[in-house]
């Protein structure tokens, strides 16, 4: 049984990674089809915005309770991969807490500090879960954030439960099997491991159970906790909890210059440079770049750069940018998380077309217009609160910016209001419909 029990293992393993790793190279090349962009500067900044903003959660803690809630989570998450080479282990050989008898003390200790994380995992999650679906917090009942988005944000926490509750079932068991001197492995036996959490809740849970029914439970537990790693793993490719992942990359390639700088495009800068040089032959024509002409802005997702891209699937969906987006609390039909989350949509089923009809299939669709509105895009500020918000430095506003530069550039496309002070500015030198000779004629008045 033991040797079966291995192979289950291995085939297991071999097969849940496998697919993960084939999930994951479809988000890769997905990403990839983005324009390039240079984010290779100022290494040592990076790696600093990085340690501080997704492996501290800096900007987690602007609000204090869910960051804390949040932290259990993401701690209990990390620490728990140190048992899970253990069970690895011991999945592979058919031994039974392999590390044990080595690290002695420090082990019990190991497995107490992760069953206290998973504790404080599990009271987080049944949080989460009331403040998502009993709560009326705005950002949580957005009209983004219905059918498979509120789907999506609870399953994971529900396999969370179950994969603590599994967490606890196999060292629980284990306890009480250890209590009256047994143990599923063959030959083991011994004191208890008195670990913090299932010393306690094991015998009074499990006790006065018969011997088999305690090694029946404790290979549920077992199983349990690895199958829904594997499922855990594999479900993120599919999920906003991406996240989990591509928090790291993403706040490292993030955007370091100021707020408010926009990019230019290379053409256009060479065209007002041209202008502005004294030397320059009016009469020269630009040097065409080879291939095919470069598209003012962005119509779809293969417009915008790889690292929007990266955005779209490594968004939370925490709803922070769309809370302090002005326009959107002001009852605009903007929400800079569903920009985001149109982006992922709509890359996913270019990506599918391009895998299934070849990279040159068109479906007659756009990011802009079948997605994204022009309502949406007009109403954006440029003010940068969602960028500022996010906990992963995610930049909605740079797609926006694009498809605006799409809209203006490509189709002339520019609301009145805005055309009107477009052409002050340019008749009068400000955005007021006088002449710049009367502008001081407040100060005559009585």
């Amino acid at each position: 049984m033991g040797m079966i029990a291995s192979i289950i293992f291995i085939v297991l393993t071999v097969v849940g990674t496998a697919w993960f790793g084939r999930n994951v190279m479809r988000i890769r090349k997905n990403i990839l089809l983005g324009k390039d962009l240079n984010r290779s500067d100022k290494k040592g900044e990076r790696w600093k915005t990085m340690i501080l903003v997704a492996l501290g959660q800096k900007k987690m803690f602007q609000r204090p309770i869910p960051a804390l809630l949040h932290f259990a989570i993401y701690a209990a998450f990390v620490i728990t991969q140190i048992e899970l080479i253990e069970i690895f282990v011991d999945g592979v050989s058919g031994s039974h807490r392999v590390f044990a008898s080595s690290l002695g003390g420090f082990y019990t200790f190991l497995i107490s500090f992760i069953e206290i994380l998973s504790v404080l995992a599990l009271v987080a999650t049944f949080v989460f879960l009331a403040r998502r679906n009993l709560l009326k917090i705005p950002r949580f009942h957005m009209s983004e954030m219905t059918g498979w988005p509120k789907l999506d944000g609870n399953i994971i926490l529900y396999l969370e439960i179950v994969l603590v509750l599994c967490i606890l079932t196999m060292n629980g068991a284990d306890e009480a099997l250890m209590n009256i001197g047994h143990s599923h492995a063959v030959g083991l036996t011994g004191d208890t491991y008195g670990f913090a959490v299932s010393s306690i809740v094991g015998p009074s849970v499990f006790g006065g159970m018969d011997v088999g029914s305690l090694e029946i439970l404790e290979r549920i537990g077992w199983w349990g906790h690895i199958i829904m790693v594997f499922t855990f793993l594999n479900y993120l490719p599919i999920s906003k909890h991406f996240h989990v992942l591509l928090a790291f990359p993403n706040v490292y390639y993030s955007n370091l210059k100021n707020k408010g700088q926009f990019s230019n495009m290379n053409s256009v800068k060479k065209e007002v440079e041209m202008m502005f040089d004294p030397n320059a032959d009016p009469y020269a024509a630009p040097a065409e770049p080879a291939g095919e002409p470069e598209r003012f802005g962005a119509k779809d997702v293969v417009d915008l750069t790889w690292k929007s891209l990266m955005d779209a699937y490594t968004c939370t969906e925490c709803g922070r940018c769309s809370s302090m987006c002005p326009a959107s609390q002001t009852g605009k039909k903007l929400s800079p998380r569903k920009i985001i989350m149109d982006t992922r949509d709509r890359l996913e089923e270019v990506g599918k077309n391009i895998r299934k009809h070849g990279k040159e299939h068109a479906d007659g669709k756009a990011l802009l217009g079948d997605y994204i509105t022009e309502e949406e895009l007009w109403a954006c500020t440029s003010c940068n609160a969602c960028v500022q918000a996010c906990p992963v430095n995610i930049d909605p506003l740079s797609i926006i910016i694009d498809l605006r530069r799409y809209l203006v550039m490509e189709e002339s496309k520019v609301p009145s209001e805005l055309a009107t002070m477009l052409t002050n500015i340019e008749n009068n030198g400000a955005p007021w419909q006088f002449s710049p000779m009367d502008r001081l004629k407040w100060a005559d008045e009585d």
